[in-house]
């Protein structure tokens, strides 16, 4: 007889759904191969652009992480209408296309339409998240949601260490002017168009998690907002993305103003260094959370990321740049394991839950912007108060889930 018991990758159903999860898997690297070079856009355009300071710099980041707020709901009815598949393929081409944007923006030297480009690329990437995240979560048994998030997060912490590599290298290496990082977003840009060509040609199942089909009717009253687990998850997800958008950011800045780096050197030791342990701490973490439960190893990273915090308020040199790699290591789980408990349990509304969840993602256009504040008025050490902030909070949310565990 075949196996049919409920596995990583099998249903209740017998279903087996390892194909679709490695070809979802592959859209992670995209996106975080996108967000990584804005860490490198961020110092790139205070040098090559006049009047652009570490404050108009974190718009590089606002404007991005604003697309999320803006496009996730109508990407939540896309899937919701058409499925996971059309909400991926629309996600692809508006990536595509505000890659490929980069090019009449690199003629025209202008940092607004920077800015406009960044703003379609992260509108893409919403429709992509808002599809695969949720998607991997029910490919496979309930219990194995986070274990599955965080496997395909690992590829997205692989494009977190090639996008700072490639962004480096165009920016400070071969010389910093201001069209030269047009080079790898056209590069990007026609590459995503290719994958949205293979999505189009393949048909992805759409999949139920575990018990939703029996328990639907029973619950059809339900409100999303009674669901305690998803509420604090909004918040908790939009502190981390908060804080990790505000450290990525203002990365360069700190070890080239306390630890004597450069910015070349800089950019190779946030590629290799800061995100190389991000992806082995979400691979590690898949592993480790066969072995303790998810939110506890939440709760002990978001310790680790928030004692590294106060150690970067010093102004440290080489402990700060310890203290970033400490960091990096704690909070490579944190996005996929908060995702995945926040919709433990929403059932029938999973899809919708995944829009709003997406949508706070939008910490990430407010932390660069606050911190480049603090860092223009005080100094670039004190501006990782709000990174800290945002930890306290996250361990707090760990420790109530923890405790019902």
């Amino acid at each position: 007889m075949a196996n049919t018991k409920p596995g990583l990758f099998r249903t209740a159903d017998g279903k087996n759904y390892l194909w679709p999860f490695v070809l979802v898997t592959s859209l992670f690297f995209l996106w975080g191969l996108a967000h990584s070079i804005l860490d490198v856009l961020n110092k790139h355009f205070q040098e090559t652009m006049e009047g652009v300071g570490k404050t108009e710099s974190a718009l590089v980041q606002a404007v991005m992480y604003g697309g999320y707020f803006v496009m996730a709901l109508p990407a939540g009815q896309i899937i919701k209408r058409y499925g996971y598949r059309a909400g991926v393929i629309t996600g692809l081409l508006l990536y595509g296309i505000g890659a490929l944007l980069f090019i009449p923006g690199g003629q025209l030297l202008s940092f607004p339409f920077f800015l406009f480009s960044l703003f379609v690329i992260g509108c893409g990437l919403t429709c992509l998240e808002t599809s695969a995240n949720p998607y991997v979560t029910v490919l496979g048994n309930a219990e194995g949601a986070a274990r599955r998030i965080n496997l395909s997060q690992s590829f997205n912490g692989l494009g977190w260490i090639v996008g700072p590599l490639i962004g480096g290298h165009f920016a400070f290496a071969v010389g910093a002017d201001k069209g030269s990082i047009a080079i790898p977003y056209a590069i990007i840009g026609v590459v995503v168009l290719c994958v949205a060509l293979v999505f189009a040609q393949v048909k992805l199942p759409e999949v139920q998690a575990d018990g939703v089909a029996q328990t639907e009717s029973a619950h059809a009253t339900d409100s999303l907002w009674q669901h305690r687990n998803f509420v604090y998850g909004l918040i908790a997800l939009f502190l981390y993305v908060a804080a990790q958008t505000g450290i990525n950011s203002f990365f360069i800045n700190y070890v080239t103003e306390h630890a004597s780096v450069s910015n070349v050197n800089a950019s190779l030791l946030l590629g290799f260094g800061g995100m190389g342990l991000f992806m082995a701490g979400r691979m590690g973490g898949s592993w480790l959370m066969l072995r303790v439960r998810a939110e506890r190893v939440l709760l002990y990273c978001a310790v680790g990321a928030t004692l590294a915090m106060a150690v970067l308020l010093s102004g440290a040199g080489v402990a700060g740049v310890a203290a970033f790699m400490l960091c990096y290591l704690c909070e490579s789980i944190m996005f996929p394991t908060i995702f995945a408990l926040a919709l433990k349990g929403v059932g029938q509304h999973t899809k919708r839950a995944s829009s709003f969840l997406i949508m706070s993602i939008v910490g990430g256009a407010i932390a660069p912007v606050l911190m480049g504040l603090i860092a223009d008025h005080a100094s670039m050490a004190m501006a990782f108060i709000v990174p800290l902030c945002c930890f306290v909070v996250i361990a707090a949310y760990a420790a109530r889930f923890a405790r019902k565990a």
